[in-house]
């Protein structure tokens, strides 16, 4: 009785206004929630469904009014022999996978009952490259408006779809090698797509027109000190924030940190960070500073100023650390305070302005997916399928709840309407509290 007397109320709620989680880790990208969400759930408590989802894709979901979208991969496995093949031709083959053959596609799922509505192909590429075994073919996460969906697949294109009729609108390609698969999502700002292409290959970052796929701008990276090509790539979804009332885009890449004008794409201000590479990690920003990984080389946590002009290498890193600076999981901000969580499970608070170190905490588990801070509390993803939730309002890192779901968690979970929809390698949660 009383699920059914929640039901009708989410029903009611819908009618009312439209709930919208558009982009990865949330409206604002930093991962920050204003409302509530479940403490505590299992596979047989505070489920309200479970939609088995096809193929596989660690791209989180987005949601606009009642539908909730993902994209995921359709895999025919490779044989032996094109394994082999493959495996000669690139550095490292025991760490990749490769299919044969690929579809890509956009699936939606009803938020009231848990059904899926629409599972569209967008992609089938002919060329199908090798990933990294703890990547996937739909890593980068759609961004969601009024009646459009977005997504992105990196090399293989991007589209646009009519999120009503479930028709591909346009369809753009922007090829490159990504070399272990695509993983940076893509932002919407405006009327213009962003979409980072830092490719061994290739380095820039490009704006579309969002009503035609048209390319607006293309600016090509700062140049690199790096000649091998594998510490060239990098694969972080822009942040958007307003600085001294300009609009700015702020994207790390291999070596820099850099700001971008998103209606022209010209650079604003570039940061040499170093040889850091392979930057997987979404910057967040607060009190002027904005907070960013360096990924792979020279693995570090920076906070460099927002207010600069030109190359500002020299006078805008206020601080930075190395104590388990994370490669995937991006870092959080609350209540002045800075946590990131490396892959190895081992969490860091400092004191956001100053860079000090106010504690550390190992976690169980490694982790892929980014920390959500809603409310009062940190919630923390583990590959394993654990969420481990803090009080955010304590001075020490008190655990709250740990929650284990069946089953792989690499996608950062979406929060709406007090609910947590949680993706897993296997299905499509949503979590309430009733």
């Amino acid at each position: 009785m009383l699920r059914t007397l929640y039901v009708l109320c989410l029903l009611s709620s819908l009618a009312l206004a439209e709930a919208e989680w558009p982009q990865f880790r949330g409206p604002g990208g930093e991962g920050v929630v204003a409302g509530e969400a479940p403490l505590a759930w299992s596979e047989t408590e505070h489920i309200r469904f479970r939609t088995p989802l096809p193929g596989r894709g660690w791209s989180s979901p987005v949601v606009e009014g009642n539908q909730i979208w993902l994209t995921t991969a359709i895999e025919v496995a490779a044989s032996e022999d094109e394994r082999r093949a493959q495996a000669a031709k690139i550095p490292n083959a025991d760490t990749h996978q490769l299919a044969a053959e690929l579809s890509l596609r956009a699936v939606c799922v009803d938020r009231t009952t848990g059904k899926i509505l629409h599972d569209i192909e967008l992609f089938s590429p002919e060329k199908v490259d090798p990933i990294h075994a703890l990547n996937s073919y739909a890593s980068p996460t759609p961004v969601i408006e009024a009646g459009r969906l977005y997504c992105w697949f990196g090399t293989y294109g991007v589209c646009c779809v009519d999120t009503q009729k479930a028709e591909v609108l346009w369809r753009q390609e922007l090829p490159l090698n990504h070399y272990v698969g695509p993983g940076s999502s893509p932002l919407l700002e405006g009327d213009v797509l962003v979409l980072t292409c830092d490719g061994a290959d290739q380095q820039y970052v490009a704006g579309l027109d969002k009503h035609s796929g048209d390319l607006l701008w293309k600016t090509p990276r700062p140049p690199l000190r790096e000649q091998n090509p594998d510490m060239r790539k990098s694969y972080c979804t822009p942040l958007a924030l307003t600085v001294a009332g300009k609009r700015q885009v702020i994207i790390p890449g291999a070596q820099w940190l850099v700001s971008y004008d998103p209606a022209s794409g010209k650079e604003n201000w570039r940061h040499d960070h170093g040889s850091g590479f392979s930057i997987t990690p979404r910057p967040v920003h607060h009190g002027g500073l904005v907070f960013f990984a360096t990924g792979f080389g020279d693995q570090r946590t920076v906070a460099v100023r927002l207010d600069g002009a030109g190359d500002i290498t020299a006078d805008a890193e206020v601080w930075s650390s190395k104590r388990q600076s994370p490669t995937m999981p991006s870092p959080l901000v609350h209540r002045n305070r800075l946590y990131t969580i490396s892959d190895g499970g081992v969490a860091v608070c400092y004191e956001a302005p100053s860079g000090k170190r106010l504690w550390q905490k190992r976690m169980s588990g490694k982790y892929s997916a980014s920390p959500l801070a809603i409310g009062d509390r940190l919630y923390f993803f583990s590959q394993e399928g654990v969420t481990t939730i803090l009080d955010g309002s304590q001075a020490e890192p008190t655990i709250l709840a740990q929650n284990e779901l069946d089953g792989r968690i690499m996608a950062t979970p979406a929060v709406v309407d007090g609910e947590l929809l949680l993706r897993t390698d296997q299905a499509l949660y949503a979590i309430s509290a009733e």
